[in-house]
Parts: C-alpha cells; structure tokens; sequence
C-alpha cells in the first residue's frame, strides 16, 4: 500500500459547546431565532414574522417547537409575560451571542500576522491560568473529568465577550 496524499494538520480553533447547546441549534431557524433573541425579547408570534422576512416560513406551532428545544437546552428563557384581554403573551430573550461568520477566501494571508502576533500574546496569559485551574490529585477522585481547559476557555470567552459587547456599544 502506498500513501498518495498526507498532510499535517495544525489544531488552530477550538469550538466549546454542549451536546444539548448543539443540538439546539443545529437547525438553521433556530440559529436564526437566537440572533433575533439576543438583546430583544421577542413573542413566537413577533419571531415568526421575522423569520419570515428572513425567508424562513415557518408555522407557528413550529416556531413554540423551535423556542421550547432552545429553552430546554438553556439557550433561551422567557423575560415577559404580558396579559392582555385574558390571553398571556410570552417573551423570550437569550443571553448568548452566536458568532458565525463566513471568511473570505483571502482570510489568513490578510490577517494571518495580527493573529499570530496577538495569539502569542494571550498565550503567555494562559500559561499562567493553566497551572492554578487543574486540579489535585484528591480533587480528580470525587470529580470525574479535568476541567481545566474549559475552564481556560470559559476565561477567554467571557473576557471576548466584554470586549465585544464593550466595543459594540461604542
């Protein structure tokens, strides 16, 4: 047998996420409603008509379906609940930010440097989280798994957050 084709492959992106967090959104609609969701609070009746502008038709049972996966997943909660009349309106809201983003087929050769000399910046602050997060060796008998690259990751995407929402604000 001869080898026709072998490339290194360079780890340079690290998605976290839960297997309930990516179920529920693995549905394009409902990755629609968590960027309509995110700083408004929206009805099902009021997401329906927006995904419908956005080309999405979707019924609106369809759309409670949709909120009810994203609310038992954690992603969603409801923020209001309005009467009016003797009906109950609820609003729903999220607190997550979802960062999708198509690149550009020029994307590394244009910004490969700002990146490499800024990731070795941030890693040097990561080194020195590393060592304080893991845990003794009495702490891993009574808690199965090593958290301590999540909790690294959790650091990071917390401080990103601030500095993006921060920035947005300007």
């Amino acid at each position: 047998m001869s080898t026709i084709l072998e490339k290194q492959i360079k780890v340079n992106r690290i998605v976290t996420t839960s297997l309930e967090h990516a179920r529920a959104i693995e549905d394009p609609a409902r990755a629609k409603i968590m960027e309509f969701l995110y700083k408004n609070s929206l009805s099902a009746e009021q997401i329906s008509n927006e995904l419908k502008k956005t080309g999405y038709k979707k019924a609106l049972t369809t759309v409670r379906h949709h909120l009810e996966i994203l609310k038992k997943s954690g992603l969603v909660e409801i923020v209001k609940i309005e009467e009016s009349r003797g009906a109950i309106t609820k609003f729903y809201g999220t607190s997550t930010k979802l960062l999708g983003y198509q690149t550009p087929e020029d994307f590394e050769s244009k910004y490969s440097k700002i990146i490499d000399n800024t990731s070795v910046k941030i890693e040097k602050i990561l080194r020195g989280l590393v060592p304080k997060s893991t845990k003794s060796k009495k702490d891993k008998k009574s808690q199965p798994q090593d958290y301590s690259q999540y909790l690294v990751l959790e650091i990071m995407n917390r401080a990103m957050t601030n500095v993006l929402e921060k920035t947005a604000k300007k």
